[in-house]
């Protein structure tokens, strides 16, 4: 049971608190005597200073005070100490704790000559250094000091309701004591509960999700450190759900994308080699063309997997974006033409060279060039375009066709993806293009993204660091 987090979690609250509780009793219980004791000398010192200041007053001196010691006094301490020393009312013993505060205070004149000596270290007559005078309180007359007056350090015992106090004071503490235990024990259920509950959603959705069920969602709590991560398993649960998912279709797609050619080649070399048709030139170079579809698919996954391993083979070297442009643009000139389509590179100012494999760009720039001239309609228009933008450099491709719908185009980089999934390999590509396009940009340090809007075209853009 010790090994649940609950109860490893009450148990240290617990502990912290009666820690915390016990020190903070112990602290109290060793100064609360010290402090009691200090309080109540300071209270007969201060009525002592104000009876002697009017002693002086009255005499003029400290002529016979050692006589007048005890009405000094009997003015300024309890009644139960106004008793000749030994004597109580009835002439019986003082009790201990009355004898030992008689007579307990000095005094010294101005000079530092002991007068009346109240404890060993201060005989009568003596003569006190300046750290002794300076440890003693002054009496003031008129505002000149005609005194020191020399108190005790510390009393030996305490009076019947002093020590009450005390005892009511160290109950006070077991109350206290025991009382902040038990709510420490009532918050620390309660936080451990609150904070094991999440703990223990997310491990049930984690062992779901191992035995398949991939598609998890928790409840989130809190905004704090465990609510984010339960924001982050359900994103995460959510991201591998959506993976598997592109997995399955992407098996299917790519299962689709070989069928079709090899059903061909297939119809054409059975109908072949049963003689219902003669091996032509014009049907052995259809049956070549379907070969070479295969070939680019296999080539592009083939890539695709090298790009997701690292093993993309690169050559980058300072390349410049409008010379690559311009390149781009004379191969695919003809083919707009053909299609009525307008192709164009448009630069307005000078800018950095970058690093990159110009062989590999060019075949970026090929798949990009190639999806907007197959969505343009005749009459459109497909713009190249280079920006400056501060270190970052931008190459463009802008067309006006159809465009893209917001919901898909967060997903147009992934494979085998289709804005119309009722187009397939015949017109409308693998599916691979723009996935490759991003497989090989990021392996060039740079990024791709894309705007659209339906009905007035598409923009997508790769960055790449300039060079200075």
């Amino acid at each position: 049971m010790m090994r649940s987090l609950y109860w490893k979690l009450s148990l240290a609250i617990l502990l912290a608190a009666f820690t915390t509780a016990g020190l903070f009793a112990i602290f109290i219980r060793v100064t609360s005597a010290d402090r009691l004791m200090q309080f109540v000398i300071d209270q007969q010192r201060t009525k002592l200073v104000q009876s002697l200041s009017e002693y002086y007053q009255t005499h003029g001196s400290w002529k016979d005070i050692r006589q007048n010691w005890g009405n000094v006094e009997r003015q300024t301490l309890p009644e139960e100490w106004q008793h000749p020393i030994g004597e109580g009312e009835n002439r019986d013993p003082l009790p201990p704790q009355v004898r030992e505060r008689r007579g307990l205070f000095s005094l010294a004149d101005s000079s530092g000559y002991v007068l009346v000596s109240g404890a060993p270290g201060y005989p009568e007559g003596i003569l006190l250094d300046e750290q002794m005078l300076k440890e003693g309180t002054p009496i003031t007359v008129n505002g000149q000091t005609v005194g020191i007056l020399l108190s005790p350090q510390r009393l030996v015992n305490f009076r019947p309701e002093e020590a009450r106090f005390l005892n009511r004071v160290n109950q006070a503490l077991v109350i206290g004591g025991a009382g902040a235990l038990l709510i420490a024990l009532i918050i620390g259920v309660f936080l451990a509960r609150t904070l094991t509950r999440p703990i223990k959603d997310l491990t049930l959705a984690a062992t779901r999700m191992a035995q398949g069920e991939l598609e998890q969602q928790v409840q989130v709590r809190s905004r704090d450190e465990i609510g984010q991560l339960a924001q982050a398993f359900n994103l995460m649960s959510q991201q591998i759900a959506r993976a598997n998912q592109l997995r399955r279709q992407m098996t299917a797609d790519i299962a689709h994308d070989l069928r079709t050619p090899l059903t061909v080649i297939a119809g054409y070399i059975e109908s072949m080699r049963d003689g219902v048709l003669q091996p032509t030139p014009q049907r052995l170079d259809l049956i070549y063309q379907e070969i070479e579809r295969l070939q680019k698919m296999v080539n592009d996954l083939r890539m695709l997997s090298q790009a997701d391993a690292g093993e993309l083979n690169l050559h980058p070297q300072p390349v410049q974006p409008v010379a690559l442009l311009e390149r781009a643009a004379q191969l695919f000139q003809h083919h707009a033409s053909q299609a009525g389509i307008t192709l164009k590179v448009d630069v307005h100012e000078h800018t950095d060279s970058i690093l990159v494999d110009e062989d590999r760009m060019m075949q970026v720039l090929d798949n990009l060039i190639s999806n907007a001239l197959r969505y343009t309609p005749s009459g459109g228009e497909v713009t190249l375009r280079a920006r400056q933008d501060g270190k970052r450099v931008l190459l463009q491709v802008a067309d006006t066709g159809s465009g893209i719908p917001a919901e898909e185009l967060p997903h147009i980089f992934e494979r085998f993806h289709r804005v119309d999934p009722s187009r397939h390999s015949e017109s409308g590509g693998s599916g691979l293009g723009l996935a490759i396009v991003r497989a090989l940009v990021e392996a060039q340090g740079g990024r791709v993204s894309a705007e659209s809007e339906p009905g007035k075209g598409t923009t997508i853009s790769v960055e790449f660091p300039a060079l200075d």
